[in-house]
């Protein structure tokens, strides 16, 4: 508490000094300026000016050129009237739907809205090939081949990849041992006989030769390589001499 009291009490009994003038600061007066009247705006040199807005637009704007008075009394007023286009100036329509675009064969819609969808054609389209699946067996999915590819269970029938001629190849084109080529490379088809969408008696259909072209007439999108991976036997190469 004492310690605070030493802050908050005022101390009146020292002598309060007081600064005398000295030589060794020179008096500095600071400069004056003096404010002349005639410098002074009156608004005398702006009377006569008129008070009216600008022309709009501009008098030499583009929108003003490319009008024509139409009386002195609209022009002397800063103003115009534009020009008003006629039905021969004005941009023709477009043409009428139906008439638009003719195709040979193809009717026009029965309906005169042109929110209906023109037909493209008049007859039904024409199937490529014709892949009718078969019911699996439970178990037998496409996941199940993919646990069965994961297992780790030799589905090659093979110790090592071989090089194998089509006289070899066509020796195995039985159900328990089949195999087929496609695109160069031979597969053991046999494990997957019973999980092929299309049947076991179509896939047989390419067992013991080259099915390439019958492989790419039928799903030609399917990734061969991915789908019988596990299932390599070697690659196919022509006949020795």
């Amino acid at each position: 508490m004492s310690y605070l009291r030493s802050w908050f009490s005022l101390d009146t009994s020292s002598p309060v000094t007081t600064v005398e003038p000295n030589d060794s600061y020179p008096n500095q007066s600071l400069p004056v300026l003096e404010v002349n009247e005639d410098d002074e705006d009156d608004g005398s040199d702006t009377a006569g000016e008129d008070d009216a807005p600008p022309a709009f637009p501009a008098i030499n704007s583009a929108q003003r050129a490319a009008t024509s008075p139409s009386s002195s009394s609209d022009s002397s007023r800063g103003f115009s009237i534009p020009n008003i286009l006629t039905d021969s100036a004005l941009m023709p329509p477009p043409p009428a739907p139906g008439l638009a675009t003719r195709r040979p064969g193809v009717p026009p819609p029965q309906s005169s809205s042109s929110l209906l969808a023109p037909m493209t054609t008049t007859q039904p389209p024409k199937r490529l090939s014709k892949r009718d699946k078969v019911a699996l067996a439970p178990g037998f999915g496409p996941l199940d081949w993919g646990n069965l590819k994961a297992s780790g269970q030799n589905l090659r029938g093979v110790d090592a990849l071989m090089r194998i001629p089509p006289s070899v190849l066509k020796l195995h084109n039985k159900k328990e041992d089949a195999w087929t080529a496609i695109n160069g490379k031979v597969y053991n088809i046999t494990p997957y006989l019973p999980y092929h969408p299309g049947g076991e008696k179509e896939l047989m259909r390419v067992a013991g030769r080259d099915g390439t072209k019958l492989f790419s007439l039928t799903h030609a999108w399917v990734n061969a390589d991915f789908m019988l991976d596990a299932c390599l036997v070697g690659f196919l190469v022509s006949e020795p001499s």
